[in-house]
């Protein structure tokens, strides 16, 4: 099978692509506006970018409240979401008003960060702090990219449960990571494998 995805005549009764670039890690970002107003979201176009220094990327598919805040204030935090917390974390992706704190919404514990002023999930293993370093507006000649942006922060500080830390790893798959596959389909992390790069 082939098609164009101009004129997505695949044929199927879903577009494919996001069951094709799956799984995909969730980034939970918590974002104040500059009134303080608090939101928490989901994002599955979500990645690392780079390790030194530390730096991730989120992506929004139209201006949200997220991109909104992050703007105003240039900061946000990013919570591991995970198995304990896919409901939590499903109903965070709700569209509700600006005012309304996801957080409350979903019956979420806030927890303090040290570096930036959003909160982070209380419950969560792990949090990245960050600071945004640039919005990418994909836009340029195509109208269909016009309210498409990626989100870059730098990590400025980075939360563990140290429960999780054995042997002086974090173990990851005890965590229980989730992640976005296509459709309404998601992945939890339970196991892991080692390989060992050739020279």
């Amino acid at each position: 099978m082939f098609y164009e995805t101009a004129r997505n005549d695949h044929g199927l009764p879903h577009d494919p692509f996001k069951a094709i670039v799956a799984p995909r890690p969730i980034g939970w970002i918590s974002s104040l506006s500059a009134n303080g107003e608090i939101n928490l979201a989901p994002y599955s176009y979500f990645n690392g970018v780079s390790s030194k220094p530390p730096c991730v990327m989120f992506a929004s598919e139209g201006h949200k409240h997220s991109i909104s805040n992050i703007s105003e204030t240039r900061e946000f935090a990013c919570s591991l979401a995970t198995w304990d917390l896919r409901e939590e974390m499903n109903a965070t992706s709700a569209h509700v008003a600006h005012d309304v704190n996801e957080f409350e919404l979903a019956g979420l514990e806030m927890a303090p960060s040290r570096l930036v002023k959003p909160p982070r999930v209380a419950a969560s293993p792990c949090a990245l702090e960050c600071r945004l370093v640039k919005i990418v507006n994909l836009g340029g000649d195509d109208p269909e990219l016009a309210d498409r942006q990626i989100v870059i922060g730098k990590v400025v500080g980075i939360h563990i449960d140290e429960q999780f830390i054995r042997n002086g790893i974090l173990d990851t798959a005890a965590m229980k990571p989730i992640a976005r596959c296509g459709y309404r389909n998601y992945a939890v992390v339970l196991d892991q494998f080692e390989m060992i790069r050739p020279k």
